[in-house]
């Protein structure tokens, strides 16, 4: 099996190489009749697209989002939609030199490993291009919860690069789109940006970062026990970008050094139900929605594409010392940014339906009365 699929009712796979002619994401299990056009996608796909500034790759692509079905005067039909990104500006001729070697940090051995074969042009299926299908996928997602669930809010936003982290006190969401980072920290953003340059032009090297997604206004009650956990999807949908190598929910890795008392989040009756003290649990208990803020964070590691060299071997097993060309992002966490949102509203989007399903909205009461 390829596993090249994601999702449980709403479902995508995505398709296409780096270098190949085109990528791309069939979604299925869209809902009827929700308003769709390449326009409302293609919103979240410019956020993604390289070569829109100076702190990521050059390589100059328009991702121009095409819908070939599924949508027939502007709403779609509840059948699968394609979407197809062509491939515009690759540049093959620079990976010519590590075709027959294994670059540090990359996937290139082992997908030659279990494949026997792999496409060297820019990492092929493995490269972070394959991300633009996702954020297309995830641009349908963001339609359709609109339809469902007006009044859910998707933002993501880079909280850390290598050893610089924001300070909370200073967070303002209107400034994520104002910087280069996508980071609510004007004054962090500032000071990254003079700490990429020298990072990229005189130690020639890359740096890893740190993403959160925040989720606003998801009702209480989606997600599932045991083994559809709302956690446990979001969790997978995180870990499977490309670079990232560890997800966090809530208060994550940091609740091992908490007490009971203080990771707690205390619940009282409000005059709209019921209202938590804290969010230490992110959002989430027992797999299921509080109606809290969903607070997921993940790790992405440094671009192991740099100028740097580096000691790896050949094929045939002789060493060798490489220095990766091309064009390559700095900080691969920048661009990650859109794509973890874009699995957020899949998930959500998901997850909405599976409970549409299963309990038809219905509640458990709770206040006087219940």
């Amino acid at each position: 099996m390829s596993f090249n699929t994601f999702g449980h009712l709403f479902r995508f796979t995505t398709w296409g190489e780096s270098h190949g002619a085109a990528l791309g994401a069939t979604v299925d299990g869209c809902p009827p009749g929700v308003a769709l056009t390449p326009a409302m996608i293609q919103h979240s796909l410019d956020k993604r697209r390289p070569g829109l500034n100076k702190n990521t790759t050059q390589r100059n692509e328009p991702d121009t989002v095409e819908i070939l079905s599924g949508v027939f005067d502007g709403r779609t039909t509840g059948t699968p939609i394609q979407l197809t990104i062509r491939n515009t500006d690759q540049r093959s001729k620079d990976y010519g030199e590590i075709a027959q070697t294994f670059r540090p940090g990359h996937a290139d051995i082992t997908y030659h490993q279990k494949y026997g074969i792999r496409d060297y042009r820019g990492g092929g299926r493995s490269s972070a291009r394959e991300t633009a299908a996702r954020v297309a996928a995830g641009g349908v997602a963001r339609e359709a919860i609109k339809s469902i669930a007006p009044n859910v809010q998707i933002k993501g936003y880079m909280v850390q690069m290598g050893e610089k982290i924001i300070d909370r006190a200073r967070m303002d969401w209107a400034q994520i789109d104002q910087n280069d980072f996508f980071c609510p920290d004007a004054r962090a953003a500032a000071e990254w940006s003079d700490y990429l340059a020298w990072l990229r032009k005189d130690d020639h090297n890359s740096v890893g970062a740190m993403i959160e997604v925040v989720a606003r206004g998801v009702p209480a009650g989606i997600g599932a026990p045991i083994y559809a956990k709302l956690d446990t999807d979001l969790a997978a949908a995180m870990m499977s970008i490309n670079a990232v190598k560890g997800v966090e929910i809530g208060e994550g890795m940091a609740a091992a050094s908490l007490t009971g008392r203080e990771n707690a989040d205390e619940i009282f009756m409000g005059q709209g139900g019921p209202e938590y003290s804290s969010n230490h649990a992110g959002g989430i208990l027992g797999g299921i929605s509080t109606g809290q803020d969903i607070v997921v964070r993940f790790a992405v590691k440094p671009t192991s594409s740099i100028l740097s060299p580096r000691q790896s071997i050949r094929i045939d097993g002789s060493p060798t010392e490489v220095v990766t060309k091309g064009r390559h992002d700095p900080c691969v966490g920048i661009r990650a940014v859109p794509v973890g949102e874009a699995m957020m509203a899949c998930v959500i989007l998901d997850h909405l339906l599976l409970d549409r399903g299963q309990t038809g909205g219905a509640r458990g009461a709770i206040g006087p009365g219940a």
